[in-house]
């Protein structure tokens, strides 16, 4: 019996998918409905549901964004990542952003007909005769890191705007330097730190961190606000909360997991490079 997991921050509307999915999928099992990204993400590694419905806008994580920390955290040696269906509400731009990238999604209000098709989608997937051949875990591995592609791709395209109308603003002009916040004998003060200083930064909870080799920082902007106005040759994004100056990278390591962690000069943290972003190091 297949299983599926439900992420919709609105109770009617996620009451009105689980009643849509009893029709067009009866033997489909929800094993759960959450209504937040991070809880999207821990409820998904605890039961290993089948198929994901993820509502694109929810408090605090995105739907695309639990989706991109869930395959990066997801162990494709024990099962292969669940078939993905995004919920949204119009959104013409959008939309066509997921149709560009072939990630499968349904509008809001759901409409049986087109969920139908989602569900047939989801069902060919699982059927795939490719999931029980002599290799299962290459087999899932595959299958992930054809999902990571898609969602690095649609991630890209949103925050570029791809689509946008003419109407939408020009890129707002390059930083050259960052207002941070420190503190002092006489309380807190705004430095100017020359972006050229900036070895990382990283989101912390409503701050971001701000790292140089002299030390470090907090700006209150987002890290999806800077992001428009950094050149992507000179700050690697390796993480959902993570920009790296490609310049300050010393090594680069795959720990026993497989996982990716790299360190850079004149600084010991290390930091941890998602699978979205693992393909800036092929060699690897």
């Amino acid at each position: 019996m297949p299983t599926a997991l439900i992420a919709e921050d609105e109770p009617l509307l996620a009451a009105a998918l689980a009643a849509e999915l009893v029709r067009v999928w009866p033997e489909l099992r929800i094993v759960a409905t959450v209504g937040d990204g991070a809880s999207a993400v821990d409820q998904a590694l605890a039961l290993k549901p089948d198929v994901l419905f993820f509502d694109i806008r929810m408090p605090g994580m995105s739907g695309l964004d639990a989706a991109a920390e869930l395959a990066d955290a997801w162990d494709e040696a024990a099962k292969p990542f669940p078939a993905l269906v995004f919920v949204t509400a119009y959104d013409q731009y959008a939309v066509q952003a997921f149709e560009a990238q072939a990630v499968d999604y349904v509008l809001k209000p759901v409409q049986t007909v087109r969920l139908a098709r989602s569900v047939e989608k989801a069902r060919r997937l699982l059927d795939q005769p490719a999931r029980d051949a002599e290799n299962p875990t290459a087999t899932h591995q595959t299958t992930l890191q054809a999902t990571t592609d898609q969602l690095r791709e649609l991630l890209a395209a949103l925050q570029a705007g791809t689509g946008a109308p003419p109407s939408t603003p020009t890129t707002p002009a390059p930083l050259r330097q960052l207002q941070v916040s420190t503190a002092g004998s006489g309380g807190a003060s705004i430095r100017m730190v020359p972006l050229a200083e900036v070895l990382f930064l990283q989101a912390a909870d409503k701050y971001v961190r701000v790292v140089t080799r002299q030390g470090e920082h907090l700006l209150r902007t987002p890290l999806k606000d800077l992001l428009p106005r950094l050149d992507a040759a000179e700050f690697w994004q390796i993480h959902r909360g993570t920009l790296v100056r490609a310049d300050a990278i010393d090594t680069v390591q795959r720990d026993e997991a497989g996982r990716l962690q790299l360190t850079l000069r004149d600084h010991a943290e290390r930091l941890p490079v998602s699978r979205l972003y693992a393909h800036l190091f092929k060699a690897l």
